[in-house]
């Protein structure tokens, strides 16, 4: 579930291993680069944390952030 807070969305994933986290990873990066909207993560052994908000609106949540959220949550 995605949380709001520091205006940023929020989520941590948790995976099986390592392989299947950095597969989430490479399917988010897809889409980012198709929307040109790249997150803030990181990656530690089976979890990967995501931070998602719009630099060129002063750095805050905006639609573009909510969109690309349920974006990656489709390719869980």
């Amino acid at each position: 579930m995605w949380t709001e807070e520091n205006n940023k969305l929020y989520q941590a994933f948790i995976f099986k291993d390592f392989d299947a986290a950095f597969a989430f990873m490479m399917r988010v990066a897809s889409i980012a680069q198709k929307a040109n909207h790249h997150p803030t993560w990181t990656n530690t052994y089976n979890k990967v944390e995501i931070w998602l908000n719009t630099h060129d609106a002063g750095d805050i949540v905006t639609d573009k952030d909510r969109e690309m959220a349920k974006a990656i949550d489709c390719v869980l």
